[in-house]
């Protein structure tokens, strides 16, 4: 079972919230009315209410910061390499793509939309309780190819400098000999991995089996960096834009087990994400 903390912080606000303001608009005057002889307080105020008003404007505090400005996430695989690794704790910018009011995901703000290149991370359209990071490659009304490692976009290949074989860490060991270029796609310069013996579409994916898509009206096509070995849209089609979170910035920590010594990677704290 999947814990909804987004429905558990609307909860306890509202909980706590309520009780403090039914203690300040009843249950208080009572208690301030009711004196003894010498005029001291009858009642004292119950260990409930104290509890609500001090957790209150904490609960709230991180309510309003995680579903409007900023929301934490770790990177759980290799998907993203080498621009994310297994083990990155980033930051997502949850105002990029307009305001969302939290558990119902209700746009109430548009402010912007993705771009290509934007690293978008999104609810999954196959089991939206579960999140995804990819790479936006194709927005609305783009046709979208990929043949022999390269995206087409409206007929022109994204281009590609190559830089060599990479030489993964830690949990990304497994794409150690891969070949690794800098990708140019819109006006983002990123690094991609690629394995050339590797079939284009990974084993199951039929989404561009046909040739070129279209990217619908409210949609996007999104890959990983990782292009043979992640599962994204050429596997499962379009994501719908109600199922976006937010634009990915910064990765704040990085810790990774698997890593040869110290598992904390210090060269990728407070690293941009392009």
């Amino acid at each position: 079972m999947t814990f909804d903390f987004p429905a558990f912080l609307v909860l306890a606000s509202f909980l706590t919230g309520g009780i403090w303001l039914l203690d300040a608009l009843v249950f208080a005057p009572r208690r301030r009315a009711a004196l003894t002889e010498d005029g001291q307080p009858i009642a004292k105020e119950p260990v409930l209410v104290e509890y609500a008003r001090s957790f209150f404007p904490v609960i709230f505090a991180v309510l309003v910061l995680r579903s409007f400005l900023v929301e934490p996430f770790r990177i759980p695989s290799n998907s993203m390499m080498p621009t994310l690794l297994t083990g990155d704790f980033i930051l997502v910018n949850k105002f990029a793509y307009g305001l969302r009011l939290p558990v119902l995901n209700v746009k109430v703000l548009d402010i912007g939309e993705p771009q290509h290149g934007d690293v978008v991370v999104f609810r999954f359209p196959l089991d939206t309780r579960t999140d995804y990071i990819k790479r936006v490659v194709g927005v609305p009304g783009d046709l979208i190819g990929y043949r022999n490692k390269t995206i087409f976009i409206n007929g022109e290949p994204v281009g590609q400098l190559p830089i060599g074989t990479y030489t993964g860490v830690g949990s990304g060991r497994e794409m150690t000999n891969a070949r690794e270029a800098l990708e140019s796609l819109g006006d983002v310069e990123h690094h991609i991995l690629t394995r050339p013996a590797a079939p284009d579409l990974p084993f199951g994916c039929q989404a561009l089996a046909r040739g070129p898509v279209k990217v619908p009206e409210g949609q996007y096509f999104v890959m990983g960096d990782n292009r043979d070995n992640s599962n994204d849209s050429r596997c499962w089609g379009f994501v719908p834009e109600q199922n976006l979170v937010g634009k990915a910035f910064a990765i704040w920590m990085h810790w990774d087990g698997a890593r040869d010594g110290f598992p904390i990677a210090w060269s990728r704290l407070w690293d941009g994400i392009e």
